[in-house]
């Protein structure tokens, strides 16, 4: 009797430890609406059926599945109309209205997994978060061997917070191929982002191709390649090469739009003007107020000194952006088409004659209102073409066209004011979503104007308190590539600081937590390895903050950003590990150091990079703090 009674003891504390482990291992990004993990796993079987019925639509979830299984488990998978099924998919009888039209159902049982939805959509997202589900391994681009292909036993009811879920990807200055595009597609899906924001024209690049102005892209697309830091290039020579660059055909933009739309991603494409135009302008310089844009070449990044602006006043701008429009609408099927509008210098058209004489037969009182009258007639154009007009904050500046839609990018004042117009909103703003900014010390990263950290990125939210929550459409994040030169990097500025933007608009504002967020984060890291794609580990990165203190020596001080992590420092050259020093208190610089040399440890494993802080940087912060700046 004993001993049946010592077996069940071992058997309910087995049970009890493969649930403690199932549920550590959920680790779901966004976090949905609701989880209930159970005990027990499902096994994944070496032969994988997929019910999910005969319907088309279905099609893109089934082929996804099945090559995402495959792939790394290396089984079989069938898709069959059979109830008897590992996986069944299957669209609600009776449609749920509090899951919408990308919400599910996903429930993993002894049985297998059953995802059901209102729509195909709502299928997809199911089918990533089952995924997420697995072990890291099926994030792997070939087979892995020796895995155990299990799942946890789980209940999840999920459904979107918002409706736009963005993320921009800059395109214009530096080109990335149509591969890599795809590439950001697939990481984009995984986290339920369901708009690509195009950036397709910038002073560095035209990028896409309009088959009634050929220039744009044999001329516009192309300039002097350039390694180093953007803005602070010397100038081109006239003898350097003009062959750095590149163009989206038309059709590769239909592969493009056809491949985002099998992930339930919409592509919106955006052509900046009236400023950000160099490109256009160097391809047909009628489109300027200079009489010298006939000598403009497009910007290689060294510091811009010529007009990069559209004149207003001209009708022949205005037949330009209809023969654009004509073709970018028929391209992209998205309801929205973004026409920028953002940090258009004036000083050109100050000087304009024509400018001055618009200006007098409109009655505008200023510069605002003249880039105002453009918007306005573009919006036009832009509706002429069965589309939605949006812009940058900007445009809100001289008077809003009537229907157009805002994205606010210079905090969320823009958006707010906009919103209590009583126009639609994609909130955007530096402060929590641009991805081009610093992620850890200046002295690691490509230098850009600002920092953002990922607890920063983490704190969004798109709707404040003061509007009608009904006009804000939704969040995004922008990277802008002026110091992105390769894919790698696109990824590295995008991971992980878009998984904290995910869940900022997918998941419900009452389920968000740093706490539970960012030990996911970590699991994910693990599953990007897997993948094979490049993030950033600046997380793990402290702060300095250095001042002068009472006594007039130089102090730092040193933080991070999540806890459970150990600072070792050395001031003599060497490389710390953990047996130097532990940074425990405000370090005073010793007089003759010329650099601080720091890593961090989570327990015994180095987890941080080691960084290299000279002592005449912490100098120069301490000196500027003390002044004021």
């Amino acid at each position: 009797m004993m001993k049946k009674y010592f077996l069940l003891i071992i058997g309910c504390c087995t049970c009890l430890a493969t649930f403690a482990q199932s549920a550590k291992t959920v680790a779901i990004i966004p976090e949905p609406v609701k989880t209930v993990v159970k005990k027990g796993q499902f096994v994944l079987p070496k032969q994988i059926s997929i019910a999910a019925g005969s319907i088309k639509s279905m099609a893109e979830v089934t082929r996804f599945l099945k090559n995402k299984l495959e792939t790394a488990t290396g089984a079989k998978v069938k898709i069959s109309n059979s109830q008897v099924a590992t996986i069944k998919l299957a669209f609600l009888k009776k449609a749920d209205a509090t899951l919408g039209y990308e919400g599910y159902h996903l429930y993993v049982t002894k049985q297998g997994v059953s995802i059901k939805a209102n729509s195909a959509a709502g299928l997809f997202y199911g089918a990533q978060t089952f995924l997420q589900l697995l072990p890291k391994q099926i994030e792997s681009k070939e087979l892995v061997k020796h895995v155990n292909w299990v799942a946890p036993f789980v209940d999840v009811i999920d459904y979107p917070r918002f409706g736009w879920r963005g993320l921009m990807l800059d395109v214009s200055r530096h080109f990335f191929t149509k591969n890599e595009v795809m590439e950001y597609i697939d990481q984009m899906a995984a986290y339920k982002f369901n708009i690509l924001h195009m950036h397709l024209t910038d002073d560095e690049g035209w990028r896409i191709e309009i088959k009634s102005l050929p220039r744009l892209t044999t001329v516009g697309a192309y300039n002097v390649k350039k390694i180093g830091q953007f803005g602070n290039f010397s100038a081109p020579t006239p003898d350097e090469p003009r062959n750095y660059g590149g163009f989206y055909t038309q059709e590769d933009i239909k592969e493009l739009v056809k491949y985002a739309s099998e992930r339930f991603i919409n592509i919106m494409p955006e052509i900046d003007v009236p400023g950000h135009s160099l490109a256009a302008i160097v391809s047909y310089p009628e489109l300027s107020v200079t009489a010298a844009a006939n000598t403009y070449q497009v910007h290689s990044g060294e510091r811009l000194s010529v007009d990069n602006t559209l004149n207003p006043s001209s009708e022949k701008t205005y037949a330009f952006l209809d023969k654009v429009l004509t073709e970018v609408a028929q391209l992209f099927p998205f309801g929205y088409v973004h026409m920028g509008g953002d940090e258009c210098t004036k000083e050109y058209w100050a000087k304009s004659d024509s400018v001055t004489a618009l200006m007098k037969k409109e009655n505008l009182k200023n510069y605002e209102e003249v880039q105002s009258y453009f918007e306005k007639r573009l919006e036009t154009i832009v509706e002429s073409k069965g589309k939605k007009f949006m812009g940058w904050d900007e445009i809100i500046e001289g008077g809003l066209g009537p229907n157009a839609a805002v994205m606010s990018w210079r905090g969320i004042k823009g958006g707010i004011i906009a919103a209590k117009l009583g126009h639609q909103v994609v909130m955007s703003p530096t402060t929590y979503a641009y991805l081009d900014y610093m992620q850890s010390d200046r002295i690691t990263e490509p230098h850009v104007y600002a920092s953002l950290r990922l607890n920063k990125t983490y704190q969004f939210d798109p709707i404040p308190d003061s509007v009608d929550a009904k006009l804000i459409l939704g969040g995004q994040a922008n990277l802008w590539t002026e110091q992105v030169y390769n894919f790698r990097q696109v990824e590295y500025m995008t991971w992980p600081r878009a998984m904290a933007i995910a869940e900022d608009v997918w998941s419900p504002k009452e389920k968000k937590s740093w706490k539970s967020f960012f030990p996911k984060v970590e699991n994910h890291f693990e599953r990007l390895n897997e993948a094979e794609i490049k993030y950033s580990p600046a997380v793990y990165d402290p702060s300095f903050e250095a001042k002068i203190n009472a006594d007039n020596k130089l102090e730092v001080e040193l933080s991070t950003e999540v806890t459970g992590l150990d600072i070792y420092y050395s001031f003599d050259n060497s490389f710390p590990d953990r047996f130097y020093p532990k940074y425990t208190e405000p370090l005073v610089v010793p007089k003759d150091a010329s650099q601080l040399r720091i890593i961090t440890y989570k327990g015994k494993q180095p987890i941080g990079r080691m960084l290299t802080m000279p002592i005449s940087e912490l100098q120069h912060r301490a000196d500027a703090r003390k002044r004021g700046n």
